[in-house]
């Protein structure tokens, strides 16, 4: 389709051709690249459901995606317009005064990639008030116990098994909300604006497929993350998404580029997803990314074999945000990045599982009430050590989306920390960082020296200096006992 490997011509018309003739062939489609340097510098649009993007392997002899440069010489996107006049009406900057810098975030900061999946023309995240559209309401949920497949609702004529819906929960009853009270189970955090100054927007959110409908009971095949009383209006919408989709076997690579600042990053980023259900990443590695592959608003994904190296200083690697029961297993960093491994704004009931972090290991929760998520047998290396601590659970993200991490049970389990030195050490290591993460379960860390560990407000702490042989793998654990 007049992609040709090595030729040293940019491949992106014909590759964006290519994409657009499959919109409309029947079944499952395999769009194969061939081997060798393929040259990348506009953005690759997925938007139809059965598809797979294929490389011819991520080695140096599969497919190599070149990217010579990033994002911000590309047309602004549509999908990012809202993005845009929300940075700017609320002049978001970056301001470090010591180093000169006072700059306009960018649009690329978190969002958008050369490769993007999406539903034409549907929303993906809120910003302004005016963008704010009727959403279609299937049902109105009365109640349903967090842990549970089952929720009671007030009429079922609009709801059909098989479905995959989006359940919402919101605040209508500004700080003294119910729903605030059961997210953070009455610790005592400071709990950002943000949870009280939009009724209308939905602070809990799970993608959803419907399993069995009986009477005014409807079961979903995941459970709740918590519990639903009458006041937090929940709700059974239209949720619309691509399915069956898959990016496999190949890599992108960006020449090296200077940092400029935090958020101000020029959008060498590689994979962006949204709207996705049931759908894949795996065996890719990315070099010199300013963010590898982000994601937002996808359910019941699998992100797997990802290697991230280079010497430029990224934001994210892997980085999820808006994602419900997403599966990021054996990612490896190899790469400094400010949030290498990060649960962002309303990320729900995801797993990092198997990764390594080589560089300035951080395992990020980014505020904006993303809760009950995990960091299963991760391995950390700690190269520099200032002190006899290292802030290893330190989070990031806005003040009013604080705290930290959202509700409780967002849970570590068998970290392996790896220090350089530590036979040079004669006291424990402090590994702290969370001040304001309430209720985490923080399980097996361990490594080649003693530690301590300190995780903020009421944790539960266990089998520190333990390594969990019997059980590595939580996630593995719940999946074999089902």
């Amino acid at each position: 389709m007049g992609v040709v490997a090595n030729d040293g011509i940019d491949d992106s018309k014909a590759l964006i051709n290519a994409v657009d003739e499959l919109r409309a062939v029947d079944g499952s489609v395999i769009l194969k690249l061939p081997a060798g340097k393929i040259i990348l510098s506009d953005i690759i649009y997925i938007e139809r459901s059965d598809f797979i993007l294929r490389g011819a392997g991520s080695g140096e002899n599969g497919t190599i995606l070149y990217v010579p440069r990033p994002l911000m010489y590309v047309h602004d996107p549509e999908p990012l317009k809202e993005l845009r006049e929300y940075l700017m009406e609320f002049d978001k900057r970056q301001r470090e005064e010591k180093n000169n810098i006072d700059l306009a975030f960018s649009q690329y900061a978190w969002s958008g990639g050369f490769i993007w999946t999406q539903v034409p023309g549907e929303r993906v995240k809120s910003y302004l008030e005016k963008y704010e559209r009727p959403v279609n309401v299937l049902a109105k949920v009365t109640s349903g116990k967090r842990g549970d497949f089952t929720v009671t609702v007030k009429n079922n004529n609009s709801l059909n098994v098989g479905d995959v819906i989006e359940l919402q929960l919101f605040n209508k009853d500004g700080k003294e909300g119910e729903i605030v009270e059961e997210l953070y189970k009455n610790a005592d955090v400071n709990v950002g604006t943000h949870h009280f100054n939009f009724p209308d927007l939905p602070i809990v959110r799970q993608q959803l497929e419907i399993k069995l409908i009986d009477g005014n009971q409807v079961t979903f095949k995941s459970p709740l993350t918590i519990s639903i009383e009458t006041s937090y209006d929940a709700q059974i919408v239209e949720w619309k998404y691509l399915e069956n989709v898959g990016i496999e076997k190949f890599s992108i690579n960006f020449p090296m580029s200077p940092l400029v600042a935090h958020h101000v990053e020029q959008g060498f980023n590689g994979i962006n997803l949204t709207r996705l259900y049931n759908s894949w990443v795996k065996d890719i590695v990315i070099v010199n990314a300013d963010s590898g592959i982000l994601t937002e608003e996808i359910a019941n994904v699998t992100i797997q074999n990802i290697t991230t190296r280079g010497e430029h200083y990224a934001h994210y690697t892997v980085a999820m945000a808006g994602v419900h029961n997403v599966l990021a297993e054996n990612i490896i960093v190899e790469n400094s990045a400010e949030h290498p491994l990060s649960f962002n704004t309303f990320s729900t009931k995801n797993v990092y599982k198997n990764c390594t972090i080589y560089k300035k290991p951080v395992l990020d929760q980014h505020s904006g009430a993303n809760h009950q998520n995990l960091f299963d047998n991760i391995t950390v290396h700690i190269n520099e050590l200032k002190g006899d601590s290292y802030p290893l659970f330190a989070g990031g993200g806005a003040g009013y989306w604080k705290p930290s991490h959202g509700g409780a049970y967002s849970t570590f389990w068998n970290i392996n920390i790896v220090l350089e030195s530590p036979h040079l050490l004669k006291d424990p290591v402090l590994l702290n960082g969370m001040l304001d993460g309430p209720h985490a379960r923080v399980i097996g860390i361990h490594g080649n020296t003693s530690f301590l560990v300190k995780y903020e407000p009421l944790a539960y702490i266990k089998m520190t200096n333990q390594s969990l042989h019997d059980v590595p793998s939580l996630y593995d654990y719940q999946l074999n006992s089902r």
